[in-house]
């Protein structure tokens, strides 16, 4: 077993292995983009294939235009209030919009944004794909505080 590598700020750094596992088991994140040369934070459902991040939008919309082709940040993460721990896994990479029939299976798993307003299928429906050539992770852990 290796060694915890930490970083500057006494955050565990996390090997690819496990921000892959990390990003499986979240289906919520992040994806940050530049949209009229102002940056956007935009929550998004998700799930994590062979080819990347993946995660739906509709045709026409300011998502759809900003991400195409575009670098994007996409993030998850998850805390713990009560054991004062938690982690964040960002994928740096170029957006690529892709039909459903482009991609493997697990994509048409991608729940769709529960927001009203936002319930039934689209047909303008389309997937993005961030690919996780470039993926770094951090976790917060307090040695004074029981661990689960």
């Amino acid at each position: 077993m290796r060694p915890m590598e930490v970083d500057r700020n006494g955050l565990e750094v996390l090997d690819r292995g496990e921000c892959l596992r990390l990003l499986e088991q979240a289906t919520i994140g992040r994806v940050g983009l530049s949209a009229s040369a102002l940056p956007v934070v935009l929550p998004v459902n998700f799930v994590l294939t062979d080819v990347g991040v993946v995660f739906r939008t509709s045709r026409g919309t300011k998502l759809d235009a900003a991400v195409d082709g575009a670098v994007v940040a996409f993030e998850a993460d998850s805390f713990d209030p009560m054991y004062h721990e938690g982690w964040s896994v960002v994928v740096t990479g170029v957006a690529e919009v892709r039909d459903l029939d482009s991609l493997p299976a697990r994509a048409a798993q991608t729940p769709r944004w529960a927001a009203p307003g936002h319930g039934g299928h689209d047909d303008g429906e389309q997937f993005v794909v961030v690919p996780t050539d470039m993926v770094s992770g951090r976790r917060i852990v307090h040695a004074g505080v029981p661990s689960r």
